[in-house]
């Protein structure tokens, strides 16, 4: 039997990557319920192909013990693009399917930092400008209540 490809997702942190791994969906049932990788093999592995503008590296092949989980790639330079791939292995089948090439930028101390101060720019301007509507509504430059009096008109 052959495996199929692992649904991948993939977001960045500061220098890393995170991957989350869902595993192929079986249509193998057992008294009406379905089946999942896990239950059918005893034991599945999984190893991710990053690449880059090197080349393509290989992480070292991990244990699975869960139908969906998340895994961390570190020690990645920052700003630059990072293409991940994954695929499922096990022991009693040959054939397995990579997943497609999910790619993103890893993220750098700079790109965070811009986050929040654009954040909190946006909060001290919002601020600034309610303050300065009401020193204007009190001042009685803006929304009057009363109508002027007739000479003034």
């Amino acid at each position: 039997a052959s495996l199929g490809s692992p649904e991948v997702n993939i977001s960045s942190c500061l220098n890393c990557i995170n991957v989350t791994i869902k595993l192929p969906t079986t249509h193998i049932r057992n008294s009406e319920k379905l089946l999942s990788l896990l239950d059918i093999y005893e034991e599945l592995d999984y190893d991710i192909t990053l690449k880059t503008l090197d080349g393509e590296h290989k992480t070292p092949r991990e244990k699975i013990t869960e139908e969906i989980f998340n895994t961390v790639i570190e020690e990645l330079y920052p700003n630059r693009n990072y293409c991940v791939s994954v695929m499922v292995t096990a022991f009693r089948s040959k054939h397995s399917t990579p997943s497609a090439w999910k790619c993103i930028t890893a993220d750098s101390v700079a790109q965070q930092d811009y986050h929040i101060v654009a954040i909190a720019g946006a909060i001290c301007f919002s601020l600034m400008l309610a303050g300065a509507l009401k020193c204007m509504h009190a001042g009685g430059c803006i929304l009057q209540n009363k109508a002027l009096p007739h000479m003034l008109v």
